[in-house]
């Protein structure tokens, strides 16, 4: 007969956040047997290893305690409800004994202890806590800024990069004073200023496979703010590994995802990608754009969820993919399920260990910084090119951006023409061989991939202008605008 399984708060994050299991049963013991029995990892926390009932773990039939009537052997009915009830809070999760709250935290924090679901336990939770954020940019920003504000005890950053102006539209940790500074040096005040309570530790460097595990390690919960593939793979196979949530979003244009990926309990990352795209095929958000208030609304989402597996409460996003399309206004939500065959979560993994992720998604190939090394891209630097046409070299200049981009800025006091790299294939012919041709993108990157295409098509006298129409500005018109 069918009997739900009521899970306490402290114990579902062994249910992959499920808070009722249904099973069939003839009374409570077997009941409890089948709900280990699909969720393994809630074994030693209900049984000791003689396989009786824990000292601290009671269980409820309905409002009964089962120990008044019969204990294990009490037979269920159709539709009955058995509640396990843990003595002690939190135990589960093994985290240390919650802090106290100060007077002034608690004047601070009072309307989440006015709340039932949060209260002054679920407060202390948040208090011990210890949340990593890869990432202090768009995403990043509305996670410190929410997680900080809701007194996140211990909030780590991740982030090698400094400010720049084009980060102002979205990546609110920052302002215009902070242009310049490091991101960690900007959050780290910014976030102080929110919330002297909570203690920030910063990581700067970039996260790879020789430091990804050790920086990891110390914290409860990963929340991947990367804006790039070989990071976000390495950020899941690092937690998969280390057995830690990951609280996924992504942001494109005006479209957003959001899920959590916890191998313990349900799908990972590569359960739903398998393996990247190929190089340069999705555009990221420096080439492609983004709405600045996106990274707010799934920024804060990630927050949300984030608070939510601290407090243990909730149905959380593991297991459900988040899409969301800010032009129509709509929220779908797909089901994600463990794949069998995944390498990293499935029943026969293969990936034990971290890899070469730039390797694996392709990057050194067409990542600016190595793509010369590795392909041998044919460059000319930016003053090289400005003092040929000063002499009156005949130079054909080709830029492969796209239409709204050249509005930004152009060379096209210098000659330049556009021929986005999604027409190159078929306007090539309009391409005179003979001529020297220069062809020039944002920042390097897409117009070597155009070298590449004309090369095969067989032109030979070939550039590719080195970083750009941004390195252009630096070096030779500063009054260009940069985006």
């Amino acid at each position: 007969m069918s009997v739900t399984v009521r899970i306490p708060t402290p114990l579902r994050g062994f249910t992959g956040g499920n808070k009722d299991v249904a099973v069939e049963a003839d009374h409570v013991g077997e009941a409890l047997e089948e709900v280990v029995e699909i969720h393994p990892e809630l074994r030693p926390h209900l049984y000791d290893e003689e396989g009786e009932i824990r000292n601290f773990v009671n269980a409820y039939l309905n409002d009964e305690d089962v120990r008044t009537l019969g204990g294990e052997s009490t037979p269920v009915s159709p539709g009955d409800t058995i509640t396990i009830v843990p003595s002690i809070a939190g135990g589960a999760t093994e985290a240390p004994p919650a802090p106290q709250l100060s007077k002034e935290e608690i004047e601070r924090y009072s309307r989440h202890l006015i709340m039932p679901e949060v209260g002054m336990e679920g407060q202390k939770r948040l208090k011990n806590a210890r949340v990593l954020l890869v990432g202090a940019g768009g995403l990043g920003s509305p996670l410190g800024l929410y997680l900080a504000a809701a007194g996140v005890g211990m909030i780590g950053i991740v982030d090698s990069d400094v400010v720049d102006e084009s980060n102002l539209q979205r990546q609110l940790l920052h302002g215009t004073k902070d242009v310049g500074r490091s991101k960690l040096d900007s959050a780290r005040d910014r976030l102080a200023d929110v919330n002297p309570h909570v203690h920030i530790e910063t990581h700067e460097l970039r996260l790879t496979s020789d430091n990804a595990l050790e920086v990891l390690e110390p914290y409860d919960i990963v929340v991947d703010g990367t804006d790039n593939f070989p990071t976000r793979y390495l950020v899941n196979d690092a937690c998969g590994l280390l057995g830690k949530p990951n609280v996924y979003g992504s942001i494109f244009r005006f479209e957003g995802q959001v899920s959590v990926f916890d191998a313990r309990h349900g799908p990972c990352y590569r359960c739903l990608f398998r393996e990247p795209p190929p190089p340069g095929l999705v555009p990221s958000c420096a080439e492609g754009g983004v709405l600045g208030v996106l990274p707010g609304i799934i920024g804060s989402l990630q927050a949300l969820e984030t608070i939510k597996l601290i407090l243990g409460t909730g149905d959380s996003l593991v297991g459900r993919l988040l899409l969301f399309d800010a032009l129509g206004m709509e929220w779908r939500e797909l089901k994600l399920r463990k794949q069998k065959d995944c390498p990293l979560c499935g029943e026969e993994p293969t990936v034990t260990e971290l890899v070469d992720y730039l390797e694996f998604c392709g990057v050194p190939e067409y990542e600016e910084s190595e793509m010369q090394e590795e392909a041998a891209v044919p460059e000319i630097t930016p003053t090289e090119l400005k003092s040929r046409l000063d002499r009156g070299d005949r130079i054909r200049i080709v830029d492969v951006r796209e239409p709204h981009e050249w509005d930004i800025a152009n060379l096209a006091d210098h000659g330049a023409e556009l021929v986005p790299l999604g027409t190159l294939g078929e306007r090539a012919p309009e391409l005179d061989r003979s001529e020297e041709i220069i062809l020039h993108c944002r920042s390097g990157v897409r117009s070597a991939r155009a070298l590449e295409q004309l090369h095969e098509a067989g032109f030979s006298r070939l550039w590719n202008l080195k970083g750009g129409i941004l390195a252009w500005q630096e070096e030779v018109d500063s009054s260009l605008p940069r985006y």
